[in-house]
């Protein structure tokens, strides 16, 4: 097989696992295609949790087993090794008779980490790895930090006025950005593992904090930073499906015993300077298998970020109007003496959305 006909093959691959890209947590974005003779005879890609991984479905879509022997199989990510809910898919490769395995990248689950490959070429299957990795890390971005950081991929989304504002002063902020925009923020909030916010926004708005789409998702946890546990047992999104976590920093145990008779996991962490260290509660979501997290969040915490550099991407949105010098700004960190001293970004991406800009920063 030529270079250019692996890489067209591995494309495919890595735009079937994007079929699944709001279904998949907590597992990785997988992708399959089975060539033999120049043709594709099957592919597929890992739709759910606990179903089929994308070898396993590819090879279910084979018109007769026998094609299978002698295929290449390219696939996304490497094949596992290990007995989860699922068999190994390195087996099922084998016990296929494939013949040799293209793998744009390593697992980074310490559980299979090569071994998958390894078991293949054991085997005497022809392996090769690393055939578009950026592409296919993009893909599943969340869980491989997770997996090498122990920390989730982390987007802080603010919504902004030209003059850098987020709310009058009395608090009202709807809508500052357009309907666009907003139909926008459900389809990242969709493909998150969390969302979070601070208790001082659950107070002052009483969000849902869930992903309003038309299309299948996994509802994503609520998350709610709430240092010494004032989160109200009649906030709405006690009243909607799926879960809510609330993590705090005090061993108020009458208070954790009601917010988690009305249904919510409560987790205490060490506090910093009184408030939620926020190091350990993001290493907390990453070991409850939490990939990505998107924030929304006020001033106030998303200034204790910055601080922290614990965020990998910045969405701003900003709306083609001004709030003046009264209005809420974005960021709430002590005053600066010294322009060098100032949080400085990268611009990512900057795209238009409705009549705003969204754009996209990393540190």
């Amino acid at each position: 097989m030529s270079a250019a006909a692996d890489a067209i093959f591995m494309a495919r691959a890595i735009r079937l696992a994007a079929n699944a890209w709001y279904t998949t947590d907590p597992n990785p974005r997988v992708g399959c295609v089975l060539v033999k003779d120049g043709e594709v005879v099957a592919e597929g890609w890992h739709v759910r949790a606990g179903q089929a991984h994308a070898e396993v479905d590819a090879l279910a879509k084979l018109a007769h087993p026998d094609q299978a022997v002698g295929a290449t199989a390219y696939v996304s990510l490497e094949p596992c090794s290990h007995q989860g809910r699922t068999g190994p898919c390195c087996d099922a490769l084998i016990a296929a008779g494939v013949s040799r395995v293209v793998a744009a990248m390593q697992d980074p689950n310490p559980l299979v980490a090569g071994r998958g490959l390894a078991k293949l070429q054991a085997a005497g299957v022809q392996v090769e790895c690393g055939l578009l990795q950026a592409e296919a890390e993009r893909l599943n971005r969340g869980f491989i930090k997770r997996m090498v950081k122990g920390l989730p991929y982390i987007r802080s989304k603010l919504a902004m006025s030209l003059d850098g504002r987020t709310a009058l002063a009395n608090g009202q902020s709807q809508w500052i950005s357009s309907a666009e925009s907003r139909s926008d923020v459900q389809r990242f909030r969709a493909e998150s593992s969390a969302i979070l916010t601070g208790i001082d926004t659950v107070l002052e708005d009483d969000p849902s904090l869930n992903a309003r789409v038309d299309f299948d998702c996994i509802q994503p946890v609520r998350v709610v930073l709430d240092s010494k546990l004032r989160m109200p047992l009649t906030a709405r999104m006690l009243n909607l499906p799926g879960e809510t976590w609330v993590i705090t920093c005090t061993d108020d145990a009458p208070k954790r015993q009601a917010l988690e008779a009305v249904g919510c996991t409560v987790q205490q962490v060490a506090a910093q300077a009184g408030r939620v260290d926020l190091q350990q509660a993001f290493a907390w979501l990453a070991g409850r298998q939490i990939n990505t997290v998107w924030v929304e969040a006020g001033a106030i915490l998303n200034g204790a970020l910055l601080a922290t550099d614990l965020v990998d991407e910045w969405l701003v949105y900003v709306a083609p109007c001004a709030l003046g010098d009264q209005a809420r700004g974005v960021f709430a960190f002590p005053a600066l003496q010294n322009l060098s001293d100032r949080q400085s970004f990268n611009f990512a991406q900057v795209r238009q959305v409705g009549p705003d800009l969204r754009l996209t920063l990393t540190r």
